[in-house]
């Protein structure tokens, strides 16, 4: 439980040509002569205004590189067409940064070890549009590896371990949050209550039968977490529903330490959509049906 903690806190910022220098000028006692400003030798008089010819160069800047600030999703990267518009294309592979170790390994849905997420969104991208890449998806991070099956009495346990971990990554989080803003005010109340509450049980390693007796008694506190990672995760857009691409940033880094990850997600689309609605994650998480609440999420 404490690695997942870890893993979600470490769970996502001339001058051209300088002003000549002037010529000193000398007084003559008898007659005052005209002061002339000079410029240094090879310097352009019309660049001597530094301020202005710096503005000039930013434009320019602007101009001549339209992809400094357009975004491409990931796969993507910016290029400019025949009139200078930026426009996104599919990345190719091979330019993607050479992987430093087994740790930037992915594996897809496809059971293919990616050498990072790069190339596998480089490759996702070129397949678009055809039926394999449709179906491709990152389905965990690390190399692709034998995942057990998910025994049914197995299934029933994973949400007891999942609510502990949403609570304590709250309480962490507000432990931590003095000026980093990981959490809003509103929010911050919220997990106020949850710390300050002299029944909550401490992180740690607890057995099945503890975490069941504690949702039951202490069921409240495992309302907001629940609603929080919800709205953690509903980002692209923010539309009330989590799709496969959305639960990745949870799910990826689950499924090598907690087998019934996938087939704890697949079960919470109840209605086999392939989006799961804000009630039908609740519901997964054991949340009754009148605690719902949207605002929680905000």
């Amino acid at each position: 439980m404490r690695v997942w903690i870890v893993f979600l806190l470490c769970l996502a910022g001339h001058a051209i040509a300088a002003p000549a220098e002037e010529e000193p000028v000398v007084e003559e006692l008898v007659t005052e002569e005209p002061v002339v400003e000079e410029t240094e030798v090879g310097t352009n008089p019309v660049q001597v205004e530094v301020g202005e010819f710096d503005e000039a160069i930013e434009i320019e800047d602007v101009v001549e590189n339209p992809c400094l600030n357009y975004h491409c999703k990931k796969g993507k990267v910016c290029e400019v067409d025949d009139s200078n518009t930026p426009m996104c294309v599919c990345q190719d592979p091979s330019t993607c940064p050479a992987a430093e170790g087994e740790f930037e390994h992915v594996c897809g849905t496809d059971n293919k070890t990616f050498d990072s997420s790069c190339h596998f969104f480089a490759t996702k991208c070129a397949l678009e549009g055809t039926k394999k890449g449709h179906k491709l998806h990152l389905d965990y991070i690390g190399p692709c590896k034998y995942i057990e099956p998910c025994l049914d009495n197995e299934l029933s346990e994973f949400p007891l371990r999942m609510r502990d971990w949403l609570k304590n990554v709250l309480v962490t989080l507000y432990e931590r949050d003095e000026d980093n803003n990981m959490l809003t005010e509103k929010q911050k109340l919220r997990v106020k209550k949850i710390f300050e509450n002299e029944k909550r049980l401490q992180a740690g390693e607890h057995s099945l039968d503890l975490l069941a007796r504690d949702f039951e008694k202490n069921y409240n506190m495992y309302i907001f977490p629940v609603h929080w990672q919800f709205g953690q995760l509903d980002q692209h857009p923010v539309d009330g529903y989590l799709t496969h691409s959305e639960l990745a940033p949870l799910r990826a880094p689950l499924i090598p330490m907690e087998h019934c990850t996938t087939r704890f997600f697949e079960t919470c689309d109840a209605d086999g959509d392939k989006y799961i609605a804000l009630e039908e994650w609740a519901s997964c998480f054991g949340i009754k049906e009148q605690d719902v609440d949207k605002d929680f999420i905000i």
